[in-house]
């Protein structure tokens, strides 16, 4: 059974790192104001939990075996991350300062069950907990910062701010936690879960090819892909839910997030076969502007560089969509027009459904990439699907 964050002594993780600068478990369990007892059967524990020691016993204090130095790591990110969540939460008149530093697994869990499913109901039904139980430990976690963490909406709950806030720093103080864990597996295998937010373009060639090569290499991962436009993604990935984005890049880089790139993409006029500009080698705008056009959202590098192509003229956009497949949809059954990479449209052009209007469009580029959160210390299965993600664009560079 895959072993949880929240499995884990909180308290006694807490302590781990101070075991690591201060040499000794007596130091260190005065610091946490544990007893020298408690502290080395609560190590002990986690150690048993993963299976291989994080530190080596000498006569004159410990000292953090390799495994150990990285957990601590991994262990000082989470609860940074849980203390910035709880920045928003402890502004309670009545409320502890740092809450976070009295907060429980069972807490935490509870929460962001909570917060995911939407109900105590629902939770319930994904932790196998009774509402009763989920409901105190919520009140508990509430009573801490002084302040709600959840309003009633009908049969469900919303997340106040303070519980928005707070449940980000839960996602993400538990994904470094799991990411620890998986970098400690004494077989040092790719391991462990990779959540992926896949834009339009990666789901075409880009995506599948990574994914396929790096099932092969991590049998054991657990790889989840959700689909999404930029938009759509981007919240989910500052909360932790998925790890990266691949998709177009923006033209400048978002607060609190990284980008790399991997290719430049040349856009090209899609249409459908048998379109009245089929067979015309070169239209010019003027020429494009007769059709009406199905256009990117707002904002988004699509939509920017299909207002450049008609600066100042009047056209006719009916439709604006962001699903390729709904625009393969309506091209095949409309004199409609739309920008598109070749790679999305490779197998409809093949069949005889679509087809390219003029060559791709040297003035429409876009940069295709990674995102990520700044900071983000990938785990080894992160920082494999990179690499191949940047071999799958390398290839494809090649083949244009």
């Amino acid at each position: 059974m895959t072993m949880s964050p929240f499995d884990l002594n909180l308290r006694h993780l807490r302590a781990i790192p101070l075991i690591a600068r201060r040499g000794s478990m007596s130091a260190a369990a005065d610091a946490a104001t544990l007893s020298q007892p408690a502290l080395t059967q609560g190590l002990a524990k986690i150690e048993r939990q993963l299976g291989l020691p994080l530190f080596d016993r000498r006569p004159d204090g410990m000292t953090a075996t390799p495994s150990g130095h990285a957990f601590v790591e991994r262990i000082d990110a989470a609860f940074d991350h849980l203390a910035v969540g709880a920045r928003a939460f402890a502004r309670g008149t009545r409320g502890f300062a740092r809450p976070e530093a009295l907060m429980t697994a069972t807490q935490l869990r509870a929460f962001l069950a909570l917060a995911d499913a939407g109900s105590f109901a629902d939770a319930g039904r994904a932790t196998g907990w009774s509402q009763p139980a989920l409901h105190r430990a919520v009140r508990d976690l509430e009573h801490l910062g002084a302040l709600p963490l959840v309003e009633r909406r009908g049969r469900g709950v919303a997340l106040t701010r303070a519980g928005r806030a707070l449940a980000r720093g839960i996602r993400l103080a538990a994904g470094e936690l799991a990411a620890g864990i998986a970098e400690t597996r004494p077989d040092a295998s790719l391991s462990g879960r990779l959540a992926i937010g896949a834009m339009p373009l990666s789901r075409a060639l880009l995506l599948p090819t990574a994914i396929a090569a790096l099932v092969r290499e991590a049998p054991g991962a657990a790889i989840e892909v959700v689909e999404g436009s930029w938009r759509e993604l981007v919240e989910p990935l500052r909360d932790g839910v998925i790890d990266i984005m691949v998709g177009a890049l923006r033209p400048e880089v978002p607060h609190g997030l990284a980008q790399a790139p991997l290719f430049e993409d040349r856009l090209v006029v899609v249409a459908r076969a048998g379109h009245p500009l089929a067979h015309v080698g070169d239209p010019t705008p003027d020429q494009l502007a007769g059709f009406p056009w199905i256009i990117g959202a707002a904002e988004s590098p699509l939509r920017a560089h299909w207002e450049a192509l008609f600066a100042g003229m009047a056209v006719r956009a009916p439709i604006a969509c962001g699903s390729v497949m709904t625009i393969r949809g309506i091209l095949a059954d409309s004199d409609c027009l739309t920008l598109l990479s070749p790679d999305q449209i490779a197998m409809e052009v093949a069949t005889g459904v679509l087809t390219t209007i003029g060559a791709p469009r040297r003035e429409m580029t876009r940069l295709i990439g990674i995102t990520t959160r700044a900071g983000t210390r990938p785990t080894r299965l992160l920082s494999r699907c990179i690499e191949l993600l940047g071999d799958a664009s390398f290839r494809k560079s090649d083949i244009d």
